[in-house]
């Protein structure tokens, strides 16, 4: 709960909303950072979620985190990051994803890790090439955001 703050004064940024999945929400309040940390430390050994904080100079500036399947698909699982606007730019997310990637799959036994980024985002695809994922494939017309139906392209890291 300590990380509260930090991560209000980093999250709210609509430049970042922008870029991420509508549960992440714009703007971003101290209810919302108190909400998102007690659902991610629970410390659930069964949860499907796992999220770890990015930090810089000992201060929370973003996230990274697993979304793991179920049924089938036990043994994949969704790749998710932010980082604060400050520190974009500087290979910090490229540098948490060579680093949690690996150690994710290996912790979880999973096969394989996805990540799926806006079409109109490169930046996210050039981190997620840099960190070791390939591009898999695009789905068309298969994202809304802000009104506007946006494709998706999936990267993806196998074991």
């Amino acid at each position: 709960m300590e990380d509260a703050e930090a991560l209000v004064r980093h999250a709210n940024n609509p430049r970042i909303a922008a870029r991420l999945r509508d549960r992440f929400p714009n703007p971003y309040t101290i209810k919302d950072a108190q909400r998102f940390l007690t659902a991610v430390t629970k410390h659930d050994e069964n949860a499907l979620e796992f999220v770890l904080a990015i930090e810089v100079d000992a201060e929370a500036v973003g996230g990274i985190g697993i979304i793991r399947g179920t049924d089938v698909e036990r043994v994949s699982a969704e790749l998710g990051y932010w980082l604060s606007e400050a520190y974009w730019g500087r290979g910090i997310v490229t540098s948490a994803i060579q680093k949690f990637a690996p150690w994710a799959m290996e912790r979880f036994e999973l096969s394989r890790l996805h990540a799926d980024t806006f079409h109109d985002n490169p930046a996210s695809a050039r981190v997620l090439e840099k960190a070791g994922f390939t591009q898999e494939s695009v789905k068309r017309k298969a994202a809304i955001k802000h009104g506007e139906i946006k494709d998706m392209n999936v990267y993806v890291m196998v074991r």
